[in-house]
């Protein structure tokens, strides 16, 4: 089964960003397949690489770093959610006037286009977060 996940809410104030990485991982393992992830509201702040996680808890983003390289996953980071929380990649860092970027590697920023064609191309949808 495809299955494409939404998440809505930032790292280290709501669950959603854990729950939904585990769910992958355990998704993947039972042989699904999870072509992409996209990120929207506050959840588009687990793609800066500019979190610094104390070094005994857990990181978020670092795990979705890995787990997109790992398993080819398309962590698709909404643009307009990004740009209203300061979350640029080169492009779009450039074309604002901002002087750096910060997205993290295994993250791309795009639109809601993305969401869509995940929506259709997928059995089913699943979203974390309010």
């Amino acid at each position: 089964m495809k299955i494409g996940v939404v998440i809505s809410e930032g790292p280290y104030t709501h669950q959603a960003a854990d729950t939904a990485y585990r769910f992958v991982k355990a998704a993947i393992a039972k042989g699904h397949e999870v072509p992409r992830v996209f990120f929207y509201h506050d959840g588009v702040n687990v793609g800066t690489r500019l979190s610094v996680p104390p070094q005994d808890e857990r990181n978020i983003q670092k795990n979705w770093t890995e787990l997109a390289a790992e398993h080819g996953t398309d962590l698709v980071v909404c643009i307009a959610a990004a740009q209203r929380r300061g979350v640029l990649d080169e492009n779009e860092a450039k074309r604002q006037g901002k002087d750096a970027d910060n997205i993290a590697e295994g993250f791309r920023i795009s639109g809601l286009g993305q969401l869509i064609e995940m929506g259709i191309q997928t059995d089913r949808l699943v979203t974390f977060g309010d």
